[in-house]
């Protein structure tokens, strides 16, 4: 990184969700953009529309989806893409998301939906259908698109003879071949290494994380996720579950330290879905992501 330059501002924003939509507008604090779930704006007209240009006229968005189902074999969903187009028109956002993930599928020769976030094998197979979709999201979007990696809880078997990809050189194969870039959520790469004890892993958690950031290409990742995360055990042992109900950890800081290091002053979003505090929480955690980018712009050991 050019250290004789003037450091780059933090470009820092939260997830704005309905407990906090009137105070925020009402305080306006210093965020450098808001970030919504697309599917809640789908609507033509009425109160969560109207609340949502409101914040527009104040504030950058960025559309974070999670009902694309990109990794879907059956193809997407024709009136969800429609939708986003729609909204993405409507708002203009500084940027648009959803994840390296499937939903949809065939049962009994009709398409579901799981109403969840399903993992991909990472198989060659998967990452040529993942790279289809992306392309008609960004055809129809006529906008660069970001994919996010996924904290899962499932993996698949991979048929003997068929490649296997590693899950940053599957994503940045996709980001290669597509041109859209990666939304490197922290806190799903430190869950997923934490899970991987389960399976026998002896590996250090943190190093498993360095080793995946280190493997994404520079340039390649246009906005980065901080969130919480849980523990739950039971008779069966312990699983860390990507709840986004609670502070970031001091694990996930010490590796966002690390990807701004590898990436620099990318866009960071705070996100608190569930149990959601007060709104000063949120921009507490904010204001220590700036700490963060602030002191290794500076050189600073975090």
């Amino acid at each position: 990184m050019n250290t004789s330059a003037e450091p780059p501002a933090p470009v820092v924003g939260i997830g704005w969700r309905h407990p906090h939509y009137a105070e925020l507008l009402e305080r306006r604090p210093a965020l450098d953009f808001l970030e919504v779930h697309s599917e809640n704006f789908f609507t033509e007209g009425g109160a969560a529309l109207a609340v949502l240009e409101q914040g527009r006229a104040h504030y950058a968005l960025s559309l974070h989806g999670v009902g694309l189902s990109l990794g879907s074999a059956v193809g997407l969903d024709a009136w969800h893409l429609d939708q986003l187009a729609r909204l993405v028109a409507r708002v203009d956002p500084v940027r648009v998301s959803d994840h390296a993930a499937f939903a949809r599928g065939n049962f009994r020769g009709s398409p579901v939906h799981a109403a969840d976030l399903l993992p991909l094998p990472f198989t060659t197979e998967a990452l040529e259908v993942l790279c289809a979709n992306v392309g008609r999201v960004q055809d129809r979007l006529q906008r660069p698109f970001m994919v996010e990696n996924l904290s899962a809880y499932l993996t698949w078997h991979v048929p003997d003879g068929e490649q296997a990809w590693a899950e940053a050189a599957f994503l940045a194969e996709l980001a290669r071949r597509t041109g859209c870039s990666l939304l490197v959520d922290v806190n799903n790469i430190y869950v997923n290494a934490l899970n991987a004890r389960r399976t026998g892993s002896e590996a250090d958690p943190l190093q498993m994380c360095r080793d995946w950031l280190d493997a994404i290409p520079l340039g390649a990742v246009g906005e980065i996720h901080l969130a919480g995360h849980c523990h739950v055990r039971d008779a069966h042992g312990e699983i860390v579950i990507d709840d986004h109900g609670s502070r970031v950890c001091d694990a996930v800081w010490a590796l966002y330290a690390h990807a701004i290091r590898r990436f620099g002053g990318v866009p960071t979003l705070i996100e608190w879905d569930t149990d959601i505090p007060a709104l000063d929480v949120l921009l507490g955690e904010a204001a220590r992501a700036r700490a963060v980018c602030a002191d290794v712009f500076a050189g600073v050991g975090v």
